[in-house]
C-alpha cells in the first residue's frame, strides 16, 4: 500500500529549478526520509505533497487522493519554521491545534495530557509558551502535530536544535508512531540519523533524485566497502601504495579504497611500519552521497 505517490513533479522559482522531475513512492506505515544538503529541494517537495504549493508539472497523490487543499485532517505537518502562540498556555496551544483537525474538545484535552507527560512537559502544562526553552517548544510543536492521530505525519527538520536527551525522547516518539501504523516522512540533512531510523529514503541533490530505496537496496547498489586504518605513516604513506585510492584524512585515522585483496594491503602496511588500526567498513549514507554527488556536494553535505 502506498501513502504518497509522486510522478515526475517539477517546480521552479523564476530561473531556479528547485525540484526536477522527481518520482517516488512512500509505503504506508513506514518512516521515509528526505536526505540532502540545505537547499537541495527537500522542503519544496514536502510543501508540494501538502499542496501548500503546486508543481509546475507532474502529479501528487496522498493517501489515495489527488489533493485539492493543504489543510487535511488525515495529515499532520511540522514545518521547519516553528510557530506557536507564545501568550497561550502549553495545554491550550496543543488542544487548540487538535481542534483545528476536528478533534472533540474533551478528547483533545485528555490526549494532550497524555502527550505532555510522555514528552516530559506535564509540569509546564499551565505555563505560557514564551516561558519554555527552545527544545521544549519544539517538543510542544511536535505534540501539536501528532495529537489528533493523523495517518500521515510530515516532519521538516524535526531534530534541529535539540540537545541529545530531547532528541532521543522525540526519536522514540516517532518510532512509536510508526509501530502504530502511522506513515512518517521527515526531511533532514543529518544523514546518520536518517540511516538509523528510516525504512526507506530519497536522497536529493540540486533538486534531482540521486538515490531512492531501502537502506539494503541502496547499499547493494552503491555500497563499496571502505578501509579505515591508523598507521605511523599517515596519508602520504598510504598514497604511495599501489592500488590505494580515495584516501580521506579523518584525523587520527584515514579512510581509503583498495583495488584488490585487503589482506595484501594489510601486509604492505605492516612491512612499512606500525599498524594501530585496520578495519573493513560499510560506507555510510554520507559517504555514498558524496561519491554520487561529487565534490560540489561536500560543503552542503557537511
Amino acid at each position: 500500500m502506498t501513502a504518497v505517490r509522486l510522478e515526475g513533479i517539477t517546480k521552479s522559482f523564476g530561473s531556479h529549478r528547485a525540484v526536477d522531475a522527481l518520482s517516488l513512492r512512500v509505503a504506508k506505515g513506514s518512516i521515509y526520509g528526505f536526505i540532502g544538503p540545505n537547499g537541495s529541494g527537500k522542503t519544496t517537495t514536502l510543501r508540494m505533497i501538502l499542496n501548500i504549493i503546486r508543481p509546475d508539472s507532474g502529479s501528487v497523490e496522498v493517501l489515495g487522493e489527488t489533493r485539492s487543499r493543504a489543510a487535511n485532517d488525515r495529515v499532520g505537518y511540522l514545518p521547519e519554521e516553528r510557530g506557536l502562540y507564545r501568550k497561550m498556555t502549553v495545554r491550550r496551544v496543543a488542544s487548540y491545534y487538535a481542534g483545528l483537525k476536528g478533534m472533540p474538545r474533551r478528547e483533545a484535552r485528555a490526549e494532550t495530557d497524555v502527550w505532555l507527560k510522555r514528552l516530559e512537559l506535564a509540569d509546564w502544562a499551565d505555563r505560557k509558551v514564551e516561558t519554555l526553552s527552545k527544545g521544549m517548544q519544539q517538543k510542544l510543536q511536535f505534540i501539536s502535530t501528532v495529537l489528533s492521530g493523523p495517518e500521515l505525519v510530515i516532519l521538516d527538520e524535526p531534530f534541529s536544535g535539540l540537545d541529545p536527551v530531547n532528541l532521543e525522547v522525540l526519536r522514540d516518539a516517532i518510532l512509536d508512531l510508526r509501530s502504530r501504523g502511522t506513515t512518517i516522512i521527515f526531511s533532514t540533512h543529518d544523514m546518520a540519523k536518517a540511516e538509523e531510523m528510516c525504512d526507506a529514503l530519497c536522497m536529493i541533490f540540486r533538486g534531482r533524485k540521486v538515490l531512492d530505496g531501502t537502506l539494503a537496496e541502496i547499499h547493494a547498489r552503491e555500497g563499496t566497502d571502505v578501509i579505515r586504518v591508523e598507521t605511523a605513516g599517515g596519508v602520504a604513506a598510504l598514497q604511495a601504495i599501489p592500488g590505494v585510492s580515495d584516501v580521506r584524512d579523518l584525523g587520527r585515522a584515514q579512510e581509503l579504497r583498495y583495488a584488490t585483496d585487503p589482506q595484501e594491503l594489510l601486509r604492505a602496511l605492516v612491512d612499512r611500519g606500525e599498524v594501530r588500526r585496520f578495519e573493513i567498513a560499510r560506507p555510510s549514507l554520507h559517504d555514498i552521497f558524496l561519491r554520487i554527488a561529487g565534490p560540489e556536494a561536500s560543503e552542503g553535505a557537511a
